[in-house]
């Protein structure tokens, strides 16, 4: 529930943050179109208003329906000629006297009387340079002017249905293509919303496990310790050399919980330090080797055999000390494993541009579902025989942490039944 919650929220915070950047675009867009068309419309509409200007009164000049006469109203031009309006415009003129009367009319189209005076009394509501209004379902524009003389007024009216058509198409195709985009964003963050919190789920599971692995390998030596003590209050005439046994006991588990504790505390401060890697060069091969001596006589002492091929004057950077331990976690870890009378082989070779240590030991196995999570925190294959041996599932867990602070590489093979192999490469 609280990574479902979790993810609703990335969900929501990506749709709205695309949704503000869409609008804003679709908007920034609109607005610079209209602004276009706007620019447009008022140049053409001025440049029909003085074609129709000079008209008014002009002989030939372009089409011209009298009601009246033209006073005058057509200011000088230069030899005397003016464009005419584009044949896909639709424009007309209206020319009134100062009360606003009807005295003429410049168009080149027949229409009706009232539409005329419908569209007089648009401009006249609202006489402004430039305007616009419906009527009978086309869009127009218009610009008022008054007559040079004073005696009246010109209007221009220009059709600008097609601009306004555009202006819609544009907001459906934005709508259209919005409702489109938000479905894929929607299913995009909602992808990578559930991707981006799988990390934190992980993260939240593997302490989960760790907490309550811990806690159940504290509960038994806590257990032990507190039998035994209730032992020793229980027997309060008894000598303390009588008791000797429940306090070894408790000493022991006194012991093996500082050593938990040890590692826990070294993995923490290991996680801490990844980001500060070490860089000074030591021999790798030296390193081995003074690890393989000192558990040399463990090894004997379990009856097994043992054979290592050390290539001489290998270097590698970081802390000899950490790698030791490393090699020491693995030497181990192959020991108690190998089996009765069981083999374990070491090697060191220089590959590519890499060292390579591979220990290797007979014995059970490891499953191949199991290889990865071996280097887990309080992972065992088999939890019961693993605490007969004396483990908690940490040391992989810190052999792995070291070597990847040495921007190095952990892995291990195994073939069940037969023999498992570690690999520690690190850069040469």
């Amino acid at each position: 529930m609280m990574f479902q919650r979790l993810r609703n929220r990335f969900l929501l915070l990506n749709l709205g943050l695309f949704s503000i950047l869409m609008l804003a675009a679709f908007g920034a867009i609109y607005g610079i179109t209209v602004q276009n068309i706007n620019q447009d419309i008022r140049l053409e509409l001025l440049r029909v208003a003085d074609y129709y200007r000079n008209d008014l009164g002009g002989p030939g000049a372009g089409p011209h329906q009298d009601g009246g006469k033209g006073d005058g109203f057509r200011p000088f031009q230069p030899g005397g000629r003016m464009e005419p309006p584009p044949e896909r415009s639709v424009s007309f003129a209206l020319h009134t006297d100062s009360e606003w009367n009807l005295l003429s009319k410049s168009t080149r189209f027949d229409m009706e009387d009232d539409f005329y005076e419908q569209a007089k009394d648009e401009a006249v509501a609202s006489p402004v340079e430039i305007g616009r209004f419906t009527l009978d379902g086309t869009r127009w524009a218009y610009s008022v002017q008054q007559r040079p003389d004073g005696a009246g007024y010109s209007i221009v009216y220009l059709d600008v249905s097609a601009q306004q058509t555009i202006l819609t198409n544009l907001i459906y195709t934005f709508t259209a293509v919005a409702l489109v985009m938000f479905a894929a964003i929607f299913l995009a963050s909602r992808y990578f919303a559930g991707r981006s919190i799988e990390p934190v789920r992980e993260a939240f599971e593997k302490q989960r496990r760790f907490i309550a692995d811990a806690s159940h390998e504290l509960k038994t030596p806590l257990a032990v310790i507190n039998t035994n003590a209730d032992v020793l209050l229980a027997s309060g005439s008894e000598t303390i050399d009588s008791q000797a046994k429940w306090l070894q006991r408790i000493k022991s588990e006194t012991e093996r919980m500082k050593r938990l504790t040890t590692d826990l505390l070294y993995l923490t401060e290991m996680e801490d330090a990844r980001e500060q890697p070490l860089q000074v060069p030591f021999d790798l091969s030296d390193t081995v080797e003074s690890v393989i001596l000192t558990m040399e006589a463990v090894v004997y002492e379990r009856r097994l055999e043992l054979d290592y091929d050390i290539e001489p004057g290998l270097t590698a950077v970081g802390s000899a000390e950490q790698i030791r331990q490393v090699v020491l976690i693995l030497l181990d870890n192959a020991i108690k494993y190998a089996g009765p009378q069981g083999r374990i082989a070491i090697s060191l070779k220089k590959q590519h541009h890499h060292c390579l240590l591979q220990v290797t030991n007979t014995g059970e196995g490891i499953p191949e579902e199991h290889l990865e999570r071996i280097f887990d925190r309080f992972y065992r294959v088999d939890a019961s025989r693993s605490r007969k041996q004396g483990g908690y599932g940490l040391g992989l867990a810190i052999a792995r942490s070291i070597v990847e602070q040495h921007k190095g590489r952990l892995y291990a093979k195994s073939v069940p039944g037969a023999e498992t192999s570690f690999y520690m490469q690190l850069g040469g």
